[in-house]
């Protein structure tokens, strides 16, 4: 649906992904979570069990922080979450996701000014060695990585998903080269739930280059706008030399899993506003749930960027 609706916009030639292997993954993700979403869907059925892999039990509090052996324990050693499962097929998709992700980076530093890579499954929940909320890698991370391990001195990251970037802000917490900025619903009332809040603000050489913008339910656009506005001059004073968007539209009145009330229209504003800040830009497709409105909603960000 949204490349339909892309394709219906004229937005510009639709490219096939390249492949570019695992080094750019193992700049931002850990070899042994690595080995785990490789490997999983065949230890799952070698156990004998049934149906998708799902985590049963997670190292809580006060528990060991061991990886188990047996990939029951496994499972829930890398997962941050339950509704994510692992099936037949989701290693491949997870490698051709990041791979398209990796195709429009480099569409950017062959000298375009702008690439939109539609991703499926999403990233921005993926952390170094966690996945969940229905993502596996980190194609923004892994995109922002792959810039600067080609020279470009400093990239921004912002995150305008309904939900907190966990797994971005987990992988560039520490770091100064990477400005990550996010919009989401206050995690107090909504999905990443411990991740997300505003007195995250980096640590170590990471600090002050973190930034979170939590708000409430029915937060309508007039008052998002605002913590865009922020976040936008924020980017500003970093000046990346790339910008990296996680695009997500869960932001959509009409999404059943979300509490946010912006518009169809709200995303031509959205995508203007970004383009205003005349920097190279890779936008990456996160999250959005409304089935028939997913694809307009993701185009009209791109249409108003392009205008």
């Amino acid at each position: 649906m949204i490349l339909e609706s892309i394709c219906s916009a004229h937005l510009g030639p639709v490219v096939q992904p390249g492949s570019y292997g695992l080094e750019p993954v193992l700049r931002v993700h850990d070899a042994e979570f690595l080995r785990f979403l490789e490997n999983a869907w065949t230890e799952w059925q070698e156990a004998g069990f049934e149906g998708e892999a799902m985590p049963t039990n997670w190292p809580a509090r006060r528990m060991s922080g061991r990886c188990p052996e047996f990939i029951e324990g496994k499972v829930g050693y890398f997962a941050m979450s339950a509704e994510t499962s692992i099936t037949a097929g989701t290693w491949e998709a997870a490698l051709a996701s990041k791979d398209v992700a990796l195709t429009a980076a480099s569409e950017l530093i062959n000298d375009e000014r702008s690439a939109f890579a539609l991703c499926r499954p999403p990233g921005h929940h993926a952390a170094r060695d966690m996945y969940g909320g229905y993502c596996f890698l980190n194609n923004a991370a892994i995109s922002a990585q792959f810039f600067l391990d080609t020279g470009i001195a400093s990239v921004a990251i912002l995150d305008i998903d309904f939900h907190h970037g966990n797994g971005t802000q987990d992988i560039f917490y520490e770091r100064n080269d990477v400005f990550f900025c996010s919009l989401h619903g206050d995690p107090h009332e909504t999905f990443p739930h411990f991740l997300g809040y505003q007195d995250e603000v980096g640590r170590g050489p990471g600090f002050g280059f973190n930034i979170n913008f939590p708000m409430p339910a029915g937060t309508e656009f007039v008052d998002w706008k605002k913590s865009f506005d922020n976040g936008l001059s924020r980017i500003k004073v970093f000046a990346p030399a790339i910008l990296v968007i996680s695009l997500g539209v869960d932001t959509f009145e009409g999404d059943p899993i979300s509490f946010f009330k912006l518009k169809t229209d709200d995303y031509k504003i959205i995508g203007r506003m970004i383009a205003e800040l005349d920097i190279p830009t890779l936008f990456v497709m996160e999250g959005g749930y409304d089935i028939g409105e997913i694809g307009i909603n993701t185009a009209n960000v791109l249409i108003g960027f392009q205008d």
